[in-house]
């Protein structure tokens, strides 16, 4: 099967994969917050938590439910910060997504990526490493939340944790756009080969 990338593009398309895959895998994950709440730990995403408090009728107060899962609106993500957060850092992990799945078939299809190709799909890596980088900047914004203070305690604010603590999520998430933007992108201007120029 032949190829349109040179070496260094076959490096670049399986770099590529693995930053989209860590930064998407770090997206959805709700481990970007940790904390805990009526001695439950408690986990928070973008647009994910783990363990909420619910209210028990049987009982007649509060128990905490130990699941995870997505808010049930885009309006119920607790702070305006959050919901950017989603979309700029989900429009990100698109981006780099599209880039490495078309670097992957430029493995295995003829004249896929060509230099110029190869220059735009990086610069595009570029722009969704930023978008991500961004997201991750703006979540802090988000923790003087209601819900946030309730597991990090009075204490939280903006850029400040308060009791809780920062997840594995959220760096997987910041560290594929990292290496995306300044490794891929480099990457990126020598995968494609040189088009051959028939004369007709």
């Amino acid at each position: 099967m032949a190829s349109s990338l040179t070496c260094a593009g076959v490096v670049w398309a399986l770099l590529s994969f693995l930053c989209a895959a860590t930064s998407c895998i770090g997206f959805f994950m709700p481990y970007w917050l940790l904390g805990s709440q009526m001695g439950k730990p408690v986990s928070f995403g973008t647009f994910r938590r783990c363990s909420y408090p619910i209210r028990d009728e049987a009982r007649g107060g509060t128990v905490m439910l130990e699941q995870c899962g997505r808010y049930a609106s885009f309006q119920g993500i607790p702070s305006l910060e959050w919901r950017i957060c989603t979309v700029v850092t989900g429009t990100g992990c698109g981006l780099l997504l599209l880039v490495a799945l078309t670097a992957i078939m430029g493995c295995c299809v003829t004249d896929l990526i060509s230099r110029t190709i190869g220059r735009v799909a990086g610069g595009i890596q570029f722009v969704g490493g930023l978008l991500i980088g961004s997201g991750c900047a703006l979540y802090p914004l988000g923790w003087d939340s209601e819900e946030v203070r309730q597991t990090c305690g009075n204490s939280s604010d903006q850029f400040n944790l308060g009791s809780c603590e920062i997840g594995w999520a959220y760096y997987c998430t910041g560290a594929g756009a990292v290496v995306a933007m300044l490794l891929c992108t480099w990457m990126a201007c020598f995968a494609g080969k040189k088009q051959k120029h028939y004369p007709y």
